[in-house]
């Protein structure tokens, strides 16, 4: 069974040696396998569970490798080049896998301490020494044949030691293995319909489930309405006392209001423990059905508060956002659904928000809960959250199908920054771009984007282009 809270994703790790060294140059091995060592326990230490399988040092050994590997399950190999190798300890690992290859060429230090080197007792003795430095000169081999291979290999070239910059790009890439794990095992329930005329947000779902993975449930209104009907007083009690912890609910915020939206709420948990769910997209107008309508009328503080826990909710049926949302959550910084609302020129801002649920956990300050008499564009009123994104660096995501039926990243990194806001009851933040507002506005939009997108906290640009790759599909980055 899929789960929402799946296991550590698993990566790979080998180095590779050439076993003829090993009599010919005293302690080579050892200290070789003592860097693959210390390579093991930094990736131990960003969240991944790591199948270190030491030191490949000959064809035999790479096709053993390649079996283990496959038997773990493993979805990224980190290859330590050590020393030089045969591209015979390589090829069986990667090709028996099949998952992406990060290759680590990185040496023990910056440099050969050049004197003493030269002062050492013999050749062989220095051939040795220049070996366990010699991480660079395999990898154009390697290289080579993973290109006429077609396999997918991303390189990090530095040190072992000392350079914090290789530590913080191998760190990304298992985070963005985290989330192409995630993705893959994520149920995004689809309830209800797209809204109507919306060209730009109908998508493709075999398409989706062909791209991250994962599986999509599809849910009637009508079974949350029913599971609605089913709540009791007590729930709605400790489902109110948890919205007024969560949330600044104002004034005039009426208790009838107060009382539906928790009811639906509580449906809304069931609704999601029963099917799993990790994320959501909904919307149903609910016309000429006045039990679906007082459900959809009500959903937001539930849908909030989902969003703010890990199981992100689109409204307007907004597929592609949901999962653009699911994937900045799953980098732990958030994913709020959003649009352009207007833009300040006075300011170099744009305005950005969108009616609906919000993102509880990456607010800046107090969730305001507030009443609607109409929902624009939509059917009936009701309460409504109103909040700006934490101010600080953010990230924008779009989820994009292109006009040839495949899936691309479209990604900017941005400021929300303070100033003056819209107070509707809608999210609403203000952020600055390092392009400017109108550069950015119409380079974001010459990629055919649909008009939602997600934003999260931090700058995170970098870890969605390593997902990109390791899903196979394009990301380009506006700023």
């Amino acid at each position: 069974m899929m789960s929402t809270t799946n296991n550590t994703v698993k990566i790979g790790l080998f180095g590779i040696g050439l076993d003829t060294y090993w009599d010919q140059f005293e302690g080579l091995e050892s200290r070789l396998r003592g860097y693959v060592d210390q390579v093991s326990e930094k990736l131990n230490g960003y969240g991944a569970e790591v199948v270190n399988l030491g030191l490949i040092d000959n064809a035999q050994k790479a096709f053993e490798a390649g079996s283990r590997f496959k038997r773990e399950d493993v979805e990224l190999i980190f290859l330590y080049v050590t020393t030089y190798a045969l591209s015979a300890t390589v090829l069986p690992v990667v090709k028996k896998a099949k998952v992406p290859v990060i290759v680590l060429n990185l040496a023990p230090e910056a440099a050969i301490d050049y004197d003493s080197f030269n002062n050492l007792s013999n050749r062989t003795a220095m051939t040795g020494e220049w070996l366990a430095y010699c991480s660079a000169c395999p990898v154009p081999e390697i290289a080579n044949v993973f290109k006429r291979s077609g396999i997918a290999f991303h390189q990090i070239t530095g040190t072992l030691n000392d350079e914090p910059q290789v530590w913080r790009e191998v760190e990304d890439w298992i985070a963005a293995a985290n989330v192409a794990h995630t993705m893959y095992n994520n149920i995004l329930g689809v309830m209800g319909n797209y809204y109507g005329g919306m060209l730009d947000i109908y998508t493709d779902l075999t398409l989706q489930c062909a791209t991250f993975g994962g599986h999509i449930e599809v849910i009637e209104v009508d079974e949350l309405s029913g599971i609605r009907s089913t709540v009791t007083n007590t729930e709605i009690d400790s489902k109110l006392a948890s919205i007024n912890q969560q949330f600044e609910v104002q004034d005039d915020c009426p208790d009838d209001e107060l009382q539906r939206a928790a009811r639906t709420a509580v449906a809304l948990d069931k609704l999601v423990a029963k099917y799993n769910l990790g994320s959501m997209a909904y919307y149903h107008k609910g016309s000429g059905n006045g039990v679906n309508e007082d459900t959809m009328t009500s959903i937001i503080l539930g849908a909030s508060l989902h969003t703010g826990s890990g199981v992100p909710m689109a409204g307007e049926y907004e597929i592609k956002n949901a999962q653009a949302m699911k994937i900045m959550d799953a980098f732990g910084a958030g994913g709020s659904f959003t649009e352009c609302y207007a833009m300040d020129f006075k300011d170099d801002v744009v305005l950005m928000g969108h009616d609906g649920p919000c993102h509880t956990a990456i607010a800046e300050g107090k969730i305001k809960v507030k009443p609607l008499q109409v929902y624009h564009g939509k059917v009936g009123k009701g309460l409504s959250v109103e909040m700006s994104v934490k101010h600080g660096p953010v990230t924008l995501l779009s989820v994009v199908e292109t006009g040839d039926g495949k899936i691309m990243l479209l990604v900017a990194e941005a400021a929300s920054v303070p100033g003056p806001i819209l107070e509707i009851g809608n999210t609403n933040s203000r952020y600055k771009f390092s392009i400017g507002a109108r550069t950015f506005t119409e380079t974001w939009n010459a990629h055919g984007p649909a008009h939602h997108c997600a934003i999260g906290k931090g700058h995170i640009a970098s870890k969605i282009e390593k997902l990109s790759k390791l899903l196979g599909i394009s990301c380009i980055k506006v700023c």
